[in-house]
């Protein structure tokens, strides 16, 4: 397996690239907009493809590279259901997996450092975010931080994975990279304690200043969706409402590019194809069946994600590959659901 930690000394932040093997898919955990051009670097190095972009948390310290490594290699950007950022391709929830070619990171919900906090196990190693530190935590005096949540993620949740599994932060400030589980409940000071309400007390008795980079960094990484509409061309973006009478159309395919997972999960429209987007340039290739109905069938192409994101994606790779009669659906199922738009299961 292929395992990068890379370190932006800015904000103390540590990013993680992840992926099987040489040549394969990789997933990026917790990236920084400034580094964004040395991630690339390292995955063209490696010869590995970008599929998703993954944040734990919305950061207060930097803003994202999740919309720039979105713009630039269309990779699917992943956060927790509790995100308050407005849009990603795909959200989700503890219990679920974030799957790349060969790699899945089990999702387990902690907040308290914020309320969207998320962890991810992958194998023997935990990436923790701001939840749990190398020897501390995650301070829990903004963006609806917990402490009291903080402590059940901790003690319940990471603390029960095996000692020997090694801890990966979002941030270090002493220059230390790894720990293990076993290591921060023997030597963690924060974590020496004999009841919650005295995590508790040691939390909110912190008294730390604002993060320099609060006020620019949390409105930013809110607001990381990409153009789902263009205003020069508004033919290639179908509101929901606009989408509806299509589903008995036979001049149109519509196609759902979501994985299976989310699917089996939020339904599906009824009448549509599945084309999941991680193999969307063999589905619009010379030889792909999208490439294929658009060209001999006179079908118009309709994608829709989950939000989306992946959809205007879509549309965008489609229309280079050759299929000019292909648009999405603006908000993906979650706006048609909510428009009462019908939703096989």
């Amino acid at each position: 397996m292929i395992f990068r930690q890379l370190f932006d000394a800015e904000s103390s932040t540590y990013t993680y690239i992840l992926a099987s093997r040489r040549g394969g898919g990789a997933v990026i955990v917790d990236p920084v907009l400034d580094r964004v051009d040395q991630y690339l670097r390292v995955l063209g190095e490696l010869g590995c493809r970008l599929v998703k972009a993954v944040d734990t948390h919305v950061h207060a310290d930097h803003i994202t590279g999740l919309g720039a490594l979105r713009d630039r290699t269309r990779c699917v950007t992943v956060m927790g259901d509790r995100s308050s950022a407005d849009v990603v391709a795909m959200r989700v929830r503890e219990g679920e997996t974030i799957d790349v070619d060969g790699l899945s990171l089990d999702v387990l919900y902690t907040p308290g450092h914020t309320d969207d906090s998320y962890s991810f196990v992958l194998g023997g190693r935990v990436f923790t975010g701001d939840t749990l530190l190398i020897r501390g935590t995650g301070r829990t005096d903004f963006q609806n931080g917990d402490p009291r949540a903080q402590y059940d993620s901790i003690f319940n949740k990471l603390l029960r994975l095996p000692d020997e599994t090694l801890v990966y932060p979002a941030h270090d400030y002493k220059g230390e990279t790894v720990s293990t589980i076993g290591e921060e409940r023997a030597c963690n000071p924060r974590l020496r304690v004999s009841s919650v309400d005295e995590y508790v007390d040691i939390m909110n008795g912190l008294n730390l200043t604002d993060p320099k980079m609060i006020g620019v960094a949390v409105p930013a990484n809110r607001r990381i969706g990409a153009p789902q509409r263009d205003d020069e061309d508004p033919s290639w973006a179908l509101s929901p409402g606009d989408a509806m009478p299509l589903i008995d159309k036979t001049d149109t395919l519509l196609v759902d590019l979501r994985e299976d997972a989310e699917r089996a999960r939020d339904g599906a429209i009824p009448n549509s194809v599945h084309a999941p987007y991680g193999a969307l340039d063999r589905f619009v290739g010379p030889s792909g069946i999208l490439r294929h109905e658009a060209a001999r069938g006179g079908k118009r192409i309709v994608f829709y994600c989950a939000f989306g994101e992946r959809s205007a994606l879509a549309v965008e790779t489609a229309r280079e590959a050759g299929i000019d009669d292909a648009r999405h659906i603006v908000g993906g199922i979650d706006a048609w659901a909510s428009a009462g738009g019908a939703v096989e299961r």
